[in-house]
């Protein structure tokens, strides 16, 4: 567990090392900003009454799309960077094992989206300030959020092990989510039971119960299932070095 949180100080402070952390910083707390301001402004103008689906279902779904934008741009450089400078088969060289590698790094890029995610809900202290609500429908919001980000970063860590450019790796996530985002997209795809299917196994799809301030244990153990296979893809991409003749 000390390598593992070693591993994790050493990349969450690595990501401050650059001006891209304060960049990403900067476009999510904009664009989520901006979101919440013009999602208030429309549930004030059409005087809505019930806030879960009237104002947070649209914070929550355009805080999805923001999420979907930069997280990717977070994760890959996770492993292509240590690819591309050398410094991956140092790595390997030292007393720790792959999958303390992987969760090192999945912990840095967690507590980083850790900090977007508590700077993004400023607006809505400010929001309570000045008209208290129920915290409960915002506060499922926030958890189908967490757990959507951390499936990000899962995904985006396995898809950072496949090339050493960071470039190819926020594509292949890119093309990974957005496959399952609109996997569901097309009703004429197939047949009413294949859409269940599909619906089923759509990331988003189960992302929308949260974002209406309910939370159902089936989308959590999806969510969790998810994470676990991407970071189990990773770590089996890791170990394929052993059968490739990687030291």
């Amino acid at each position: 567990m000390r390598a593992v949180l070693t591993m994790a100080k050493r990349e969450f402070f690595a990501y401050f090392g650059s001006p891209t952390a304060y960049v990403l910083l900067a476009v999510y707390l904009g664009l989520t900003g901006y979101f919440f301001y013009s999602d208030v402004a429309f549930f004030v103008t059409f005087g809505a009454q019930y806030l879960a689906t009237g104002l947070w279902r649209y914070v929550f779904i355009d805080y999805r799309l923001v999420t979907l934008l930069v997280m990717p741009l977070v994760t890959m450089r996770l492993f292509a960077e240590e690819r591309k400078l050398g410094t991956i088969e140092l790595l390997w060289t030292l007393p720790v094992r792959d999958y303390q590698i992987i969760l090192g790094k999945f912990l840095a890029a967690w507590a980083f989206f850790g900090v977007l995610v508590l700077l993004a809900l400023i607006p809505f202290g400010v929001f309570y300030v000045f008209h208290p609500f129920d915290l409960g429908p915002p506060a499922a919001g926030l958890l189908g959020l967490v757990l959507l980000g951390t499936a990000f970063i899962a995904c985006g860590l396995a898809a950072s092990t496949l090339s050493e450019n960071q470039v190819v790796s926020a594509m292949v996530t890119y093309g990974i989510l957005v496959f399952f985002w609109f996997m569901t997209w097309n009703e004429a795809v197939g047949s009413e039971e294949l859409i269940r299917v599909l619906t089923l196994l759509s990331l988003f799809d189960h992302y929308y119960s949260f974002a209406s301030g309910k939370v159902q244990t089936v989308d959590v153990l999806y969510f969790v299932f998810f994470i676990f296979f991407f970071l189990y893809a990773a770590l089996r991409s890791l170990q394929s070095r052993s059968w490739r003749g990687v030291v």
